[in-house]
Order: structure tokens, then C-alpha cells, then sequence
């Protein structure tokens, strides 16, 4: 009894670090001395890591979206190839990805929760160890391995652990010849010499960074996971036109009218999915949390909940250097800019188009198309693959943010004589707030759509960029679900 104490004093020791809603799962970890070795049926140490994850990458200091991505591909990736010897229906997919990765077979009777549990504490180090906050991931990883060991010999314990580090290293050495290697080193390059011209991308007046060079504007030239991602075409962005009749002035205008009409429940859904890489676990990270809420919400094994892992991190992965390859190769320009370009001699509210900014603020980088489109609807069609059409689910990745503050436009005076008479007019603002509530949804595709739809209603994206983003996402989640998974 004093043992098991023990053992219920270490995990909550951990439980109480990981914070922000993650909870370690403690009632499967201390029943698993019931369960035959080797059996995986709960899926509690995936789900465990998943969260230890997202929680180091929200922590992360200059994380991006582009780099989370990369993370979760290869953390995905490494839990599922410690996992899948011990299962008799799937396959290990090194050999079905691009630049084909050589793994070693397993030639012993290993303990894969303590392989998989040493393998995922090593992979999360590599990518984020430079944060140097990684005594939750080792807490974690001594609990983990405190219970698992006592079923199995020392022996047997030492060659588990051993392995699951080795496969790991082996896949993060892959991992350095992606062209992503310590991206987060360079995340604004200064030698990029920005391309100028009518309707191209200029940095944002105000923005979430400062930098007037864009994120990481060659990594759409990196490694896919899939080979057939690397081979879609580029698609079109709208073609640049000031003409009023145009489908470009079109959608550009109704970016701007969006934003007058906004209410706080269109504010609310903008929030949410903002996932602000300074302030969040990133869009990537909220996308593998969606993945978590499906293991757990359908009550997967292990070896179903690291497959779900390792899918919707390489489709996040895809998803980034597709929609990057994009970026950079059309240059287009965010709304902000073309709105007070264009729309300065406009007769209604002059002053505040010249001084027009997005409600949510402007990421570094160029429009077309959108990221996070892209990867919602990648991972859509991944979970909706893995778990149905129908699957209902609420989403409480951000439950209990602190409620995020914000500014609208006072109302204009109801003749334009007055703003005549005012000269340049300068909007006056009011402070509001917005709190984040869970948000439920009946099937992934419905999130990724409303994902979609929130950078239009933040006002930095056209309905094109959405459009496209979501086309896109579809086709690289099928090539990621097309990789040989079963047997």
C-alpha cells in the first residue's frame, strides 16, 4: 500500500505540472499491472505524451507554426514506429514515405510502453530541448517508466528503453536532412530579399511580430512526408485588379465590409482558432489536441491512437510546406494593404479605411493561401478517415485562457457632412472582451470550416485564400492516409 502511494504521489507530482488542462490519466496507469504485457488496449501513454507535447510547445519560445508542424510530424511518426511491432494488423511505414527511412527491425521481446515512453521523451527533447524547460518531460518519462518496469526484468527494461531512444534518434537524424533542421533558429532570415510590386505581399503595419521580413520564406522548399505532396501542382491565387467589377476588388471589399458587421459570437470563433504561436500551442499543436479529444472521445487503443498521432502530425507537416511553397512562390498581399490602397477616396468613413486594420492581427508572411485552412482540413480528412463522418465532439483546447481583450470602432457619426468637416477622421475605439468557451461540433469537417471561416472574419484572408487552403488540405490528408498503414 505505502508503494502504491508512492506511485500516486509521482504521477500527481506530474499531473500538476503539465497545467493549462492537461491532466495526466492516472486511473489506466495504475491498473496496468492488470493487463497482460503487451496488450495496448487503452491508449493513456499516447494521450499522456500528446498532451506532455502541445504543453511544451506552448511554452516554446520562438515556435512557429512552420516548426511546430515539423515537430508533430516526427513526433507522431516515432511514436507509431515504437508502437507498431506490437501490433498484429498494421505496418511499420518508414519504407512508404519520402526519402525512404531505414529503421532497425526489433529482435527482442521488448516492453513497447517503455520503448514508446523512452522514444517520445527523447524525439519532444530534440525538437524543443533548446526551450530548456524539459523537467516535465522527465518527470513524465520517470513515471511513466516507474510503473511499466516492475512487470518486466531489468533487462528486459534497459534493451526497451534502448531501443525507443535509438529509433527515435534514428528518425531525428532523418529529420535533419528536411531542409527544417533548427528552424527555429531562422525564423525571420535576414539575407531574404523581399520581392516588390503591384498587389505583393508588404509587412503588416501592426502585426504579431514586428519583423519586417517574412516566416521562413523557403520552407515550402523542405521535405514532405508524403512524395505525392511534393508533387502537387501549385494552385492559382485571384488575379491582382483595382477594378471595381473585378473578382479581386471584390473579395478584398468584402474582407473590410466583414469586419463592420462582426458580433461577438463571430468574435469569439475568431479567437478561438487565432492560435497565436506567441501565446498558444499554435495551430499545428490545436490540430493534434483535436486528435487527442477523438482517442479519447472513442476510446481507441494505443496502437489506433498513435497511428492518429503520427497521421495528423505529418499532414500538418505537408500541409505547411505545400501551403508555404505557395506563399512565396505568389508573393500575394493580405487584405490590410490593398483595403487602404484602395479604398481611401471611398465616400463612406474615409478616415477609417485609411487607417484600416484586420480585427485579428496580421501574421508575418503572405496571403495566399491559408494555413490555417490548410491544416484543418487536412486533419479533418484524416480524422474523418480514422473516425467517421459523424463524429461529435467539443473542443476545450483553449478553456480557461484568461479572456483576451480587444478594440472596436466607436459608432461614426450618421452624416458624412460630419466626417467632411472632421477632416482626416480618426476612429475612437471601445474596449471589449472576449472569453474562450468550448465550442462543440458535429464533425471535424464542421471545425475545419469554421476554422476557415474565422481569418476571413479576422480580416486577414479573402474567401479565395480559405477556398483554396481547404481544397488543398483535402488532397494532402488523402495522400497521408494513402500511405500502406495495414498489413
Amino acid at each position: 500500500m505505502v508503494k502504491m502511494d508512492k506511485k500516486r504521489k509521482t504521477i500527481a507530482k506530474v499531473s500538476s505540472w503539465l497545467g493549462l488542462g492537461i491532466i495526466f490519466l492516472v486511473t489506466p496507469l495504475l491498473q496496468a499491472q492488470n493487463r497482460d504485457k503487451g496488450n495496448l488496449k487503452d491508449a493513456s501513454l499516447p494521450t499522456a505524451w500528446a498532451k506532455m507535447t502541445v504543453q511544451v510547445m506552448a511554452q516554446a519560445q520562438n515556435n512557429t507554426p512552420t516548426y511546430g508542424s515539423r515537430a508533430l510530424g516526427y513526433i507522431g511518426l516515432t511514436m507509431y514506429e515504437t508502437l507498431v511491432p506490437a501490433s498484429s494488423t498494421h505496418r511499420s511505414i518508414a519504407k512508404s514515405l519520402c526519402d525512404t527511412l531505414s529503421l532497425a527491425k526489433p529482435n527482442k521481446n521488448y516492453s513497447w510502453e517503455l520503448a514508446m515512453n523512452a522514444g517520445q521523451a527523447h524525439i519532444v527533447k530534440a525538437f524543443y530541448g533548446y526551450a530548456q524547460k524539459t523537467s516535465g518531460i522527465d518527470s513524465l518519462e520517470n513515471a511513466i517508466y516507474q510503473q511499466y518496469s516492475s512487470h518486466v526484468s531489468p533487462a528486459v527494461a534497459a534493451a526497451s528503453v534502448a531501443y525507443g531512444r535509438a529509433l527515435a534518434n534514428r528518425i531525428y537524424e532523418w529529420a535533419k536532412l528536411d531542409g527544417g533542421h533548427e528552424g527555429h533558429l531562422r525564423n525571420f532570415p535576414k539575407d531574404y530579399k523581399r520581392p516588390e510590386g503591384q498587389g505583393k505581399w508588404v509587412p503588416p503595419t501592426v502585426g504579431q511580430s514586428n519583423s519586417k521580413i517574412p516566416m521562413h520564406p523557403t520552407w515550402g522548399q523542405n521535405r514532405t512526408f508524403s512524395s505525392k505532396n511534393a508533387q502537387l501542382p501549385l494552385p492559382e491565387p485571384l488575379v491582382y485588379s483595382t477594378d471595381t467589377t473585378s473578382e479581386y476588388y471584390k473579395q478584398y471589399t468584402e474582407v473590410a465590409e466583414q469586419k463592420r458587421k462582426l458580433t461577438e459570437e463571430d468574435r469569439a470563433i475568431v479567437m478561438w482558432w487565432g492560435d497565436d504561436p506567441t501565446e498558444t500551442c499554435s495551430p499545428p499543436g490545436h490540430s493534434y489536441h483535436l486528435a487527442t479529444i477523438a482517442i479519447l472521445n472513442s476510446n481507441a487503443d494505443a496502437i489506433k491512437a498513435a497511428e492518429t498521432y503520427a497521421r495528423v502530425g505529418m499532414a500538418v507537416a505537408d500541409a505547411f510546406i505545400c501551403c508555404w511553397k505557395a506563399k512565396f512562390a505568389h508573393m500575394v498581399q493580405r487584405p490590410s494593404s490593398f483595403i487602404r490602397q484602395t479604398h481611401r477616396k471611398k465616400e463612406r468613413y474615409p478616415g477609417e479605411m485609411i487607417n484600416w486594420l484586420p480585427f485579428f492581427l496580421e501574421p508575418p508572411f503572405p496571403a495566399f493561401y491559408s494555413g490555417h485552412a490548410v491544416q484543418s482540413a487536412a486533419t479533418a480528412t484524416v480524422l474523418t478517415e480514422m473516425y467517421g463522418e459523424n463524429f461529435s465532439f467539443t473542443d476545450a483546447t483553449h478553456a480557461g485562457r484568461s479572456p483576451k481583450r480587444y478594440y472596436v470602432v466607436k459608432p461614426l457619426p450618421a452624416k458624412y457632412e460630419e466626417l467632411l468637416a472632421m477632416g482626416d477622421y480618426i476612429p475612437e475605439y471601445l474596449e471589449k472582451e472576449v472569453k474562450f468557451q468550448p465550442r462543440h461540433y458535429g464533425s471535424f469537417w464542421e471545425a475545419a470550416k469554421e476554422c476557415a471561416e474565422s481569418r476571413l472574419k479576422g480580416g486577414i484572408h479573402t474567401r479565395h485564400d480559405n477556398d483554396v487552403g481547404l481544397a488543398e488540405g483535402t488532397k494532402i490528408g488523402q495522400n497521408i492516409n494513402a500511405l500502406r498503414w495495414r498489413k
